[in-house]
């Protein structure tokens, strides 16, 4: 078999300068952001004018519009500072109840690792080859806990920073609207650039560097490496779900009760400061996403176009440099020989088949195209026929997703078997970095038309930024598209690895140990989804009540001439969140240990199977719904065609319809879907963790009986 062209030197090297260059990149973005100033008349920090690239300043733009208006400038950056501190006292007040879980399951790791083989430390047999001889069980329950803590706090690291960028930029996105809709989506979109690339080199060299300290111990010992290091996945993943769940039901409860009493009750503008749930609402935006126009949409999808087609050429260009022309890999005890072209065509199916995900999401979420025009239209008979349809869109946007998926398992799998699965899982994550710009895009978009809207901005303004949101809400459907399809061949992946882990010879469906874990897999979504979708209509509840109760009590609140008390609306999110966001991540990260511990590793094959099958579908249709709904509302406000403008304009009755349409679909699409490809990847990732513990002690009660 061939040798690679590459040496592994090269490799080692080549792996760390790309996640320099990342980090550097961003740093550049960062520094091109940074030059727009939260100050009046677009002067420095001493001062001094601005000047543009054909020697005019920006302050002499702002004159000629007639919108260099200082005070406005000063309010971005109180409002702009409002949301950041809210945003981050949340972030700290989630972490430090979310540590406390974090630690506890840091103990249980070690504990139920270390009693695989009564915490000895004597070297035992490998299991993929008897003769050999690999580190005990007690140093892979160390390693186990000390890279799920890294993973846990790389992705805290991860979520604040996110946070912060996009708190950072949204006040500038605004006042770049001044001069026009084209300068404000360079700033929104450099800004997501700098978030894209900074988490995504980041994970990479942090990651790096884990692999090689712990290989320092382990040497040769490559199975007791990677076993140790999957808790690093367990630790990311379940800080994410935790912050997205935790995020997604504070942004939506801030958003259903500052759309239901703003909007529909009262009749007053979206993000208008006389509503008292507007601050607590842009905040939400920040710390649950972190998750059109015809000019702009076209512009974000040419990114991903270019990332895919640089991508595929760079794939080849690894494949034939970095791996050997031909080696063998293990397909559950059988052996399979695999060429270096057929891994880069495992790589590529998963890259394409994600772009092919991506534009099947925008189609049927942006408002550019026939399916949510239908859903705006059918709002003209009202709320009860604009959920109908909405579900409908959302059910059928399903299909072609998992055709694509479906294509991808089977050639990537006759390729290379699950190391296929999981390179082809790869692929279609290989674009995360402009993804990530992409998806952090929305939060900063829709942030900055807020900030007008409160700052008291012309409607020219709002027109740009609301140009700029409705093109957010499709991109942002597309990246969670991307992060379905992708956390389906990632679950499978490690679904492989846990059947081959806990030393299941087959899993077969027939027999009723795995029929069973089968049906309460397929299940759990649905469950999950019941628990999030509660929580945010109750926190909203809450949230609704408090804002008609600050415009029946404050005098002159509905007339602009006194203050609403945002800190209240903040306080119940912030209650909400911290208090629902504990059950439904308890599920999650309890069920793989209950079903190990007392049904073992065949039913647990079984709920994982389920969970994957299941949850894939549903997270598809209800981001696509919602964000089909959010941009049938936002057709119709913008009333660019004859045939919106029909419906419109805001405030009429297929307007109210339109909203009431937004507002259910919010916990669909930012709290439930989203959250449903980290519950996927996060129970097989925990089986996987925990499989020698279940493969040893699991199935209690069948043993018993």
């Amino acid at each position: 078999m061939g040798g690679a062209i590459l040496p592994d030197l090269g490799a080692e090297i080549l792996i760390p300068v790309c996640a320099i260059i990342g980090i550097g990149f961003s740093l550049i973005q960062w520094l091109l952001v940074s030059k727009v100033k939260l100050v009046p008349g677009g002067r420095d920090a001493a001062g001094n004018n601005s000047v543009g690239k054909n020697g005019y300043s920006d302050y002499l733009i702002e004159e000629e519009e007639g919108l260099n208006d200082h005070n406005v400038v000063l309010k971005c950056a109180d409002i702009q500072s409002a949301i950041s501190e809210g945003a981050t006292s949340f972030l700290f007040t989630e972490y430090q109840y979310v540590g406390i879980f974090m630690l506890a399951f840091a103990i249980l790791i070690f504990l139920f690792l270390g009693s695989v083989e009564g915490f000895s430390t004597k070297t035992q047999p490998c299991t993929y080859d008897p003769l050999k001889t690999c580190k005990p069980a007690l140093a892979t329950a160390v390693f186990s806990t000390v890279s799920f803590l890294l993973g846990a706090f790389t992705s805290v690291v991860s979520g604040f920073l996110g946070m912060k960028i996009a708190t950072y930029a949204n006040a500038r996105t605004t006042l770049e609207a001044r001069k026009g809709v084209g300068k404000a989506f360079i700033t929104a979109f450099r800004s997501g650039a700098v978030m894209g690339f900074l988490l995504a080199a980041n994970g990479l060299l942090v990651l790096f560097i884990a692999i090689n300290l712990f290989k320092l111990y382990y040497g040769d010992d490559w199975a007791g490496l990677f076993e140790a290091i999957t808790g690093y996945g367990l630790g990311g993943s379940s800080m994410a779900l935790f912050g997205r769940v935790g995020g997604g039901i504070y942004t939506k409860a801030a958003d259903v009760g500052a759309d239901l009493v703003g909007k529909v009750e009262r009749n007053i503008p979206e993000d208008d400061p006389r509503n008292p749930a507007v601050i607590a609402d842009n905040v939400g935006d920040n710390v649950g996403d972190i998750a059109g126009c015809k000019e702009i949409e076209p512009a974000l999808k040419k990114q991903l176009i270019i990332s895919t087609v640089l991508m595929t050429v760079g794939i080849a260009i690894v494949s034939w440099i970095a791996l050997p022309s031909s080696f063998t890999i293990f397909n559950f005890g059988t052996q399979k020989v695999v060429k270096n072209w057929q891994l880069f065509l495992c790589v590529a199916v998963g890259l394409w088949a994600g772009l092919i995900i991506g534009f099947v999401t925008e189609y049927f979420t942006s408002n550019a195209y026939s399916p949510v025009q239908d859903v705006a239209d059918s709002c003209r008979t009202g709320a009860a026929t604009n959920v109908i349809f909405g579900l409908a869109l959302g059910y059928k946007s399903v299909i072609i997703p998992i055709f694509a998926i479906a294509v991808s398992i089977f050639v990537s799998f006759s390729f290379a078997a699950m190391y296929g699965i999981a390179v082809a899982a790869l692929g279609m994550l290989s674009t995360i970095a402009t993804g990530l710009a992409i998806d952090a895009y929305g939060p900063i978009s829709d942030n900055a038309g807020g900030i007008a809207e409160m700052a008291g901005m012309s409607h020219r303004i709002r027109e740009r930024t609301d140009a700029l949101d409705a093109a957010g809400n499709t991109t942002a459907a597309i990246g969670k598209g991307f992060a379905i399809g992708s956390a389906a061949l990632v679950s499978l992946s490690l679904f492989g690895a846990f059947v081959s882990r806990a030393s299941i010879s087959k899993v077969d469906v027939l027999t009723p140990k795995v029929f069973i874990g089968l049906i309460v897999g397929a299940m759990l979504p649905y469950w999950f989804s019941a628990m999030t979708m509660k929580s945010v209509g109750s926190a909203a509840l809450k949230m609704v009540e408090e804002v008609r109760r600050q415009f029946n009590t404050i005098p002159g609140l509905i007339e602009g001439t006194a203050k609403p008390d945002y800190a209240t609306c903040v306080k119940i999110s912030t209650d909400a969140s911290i208090k629902e966001m504990i059950p439904p991540g308890a599920l999650v990260m309890l069920t793989p240990l209950i079903v190990g511990i007392f049904f073992g590793v065949e039913t647990l094959s079984g709920v994982l199977a389920g969970a994957l099958v299941s949850g894939v579908q549903i997270a598809i249709s209800a981001s696509n719904t919602g964000g089909a709904w959010d941009n049938a509302k936002k057709y119709i406000e913008a009333g660019a065609s004859e045939h919106a403008r029909a419906l419109g304009p805001k405030g009429s009755d297929p307007h109210k319809a339109a909203v009431i349409g937004d507002t259910i679909g919010d916990p669909l699409k930012d709290t439930s879907g989203p959250s449903l490809n980290i519950l996927i990847k996060l129970m097989a990732v925990e089986s996987l963790v925990f499989a020698p513990f279940f493969a040893t002690h699991g199935g209690l009660l069948f043993k018993i009986f």
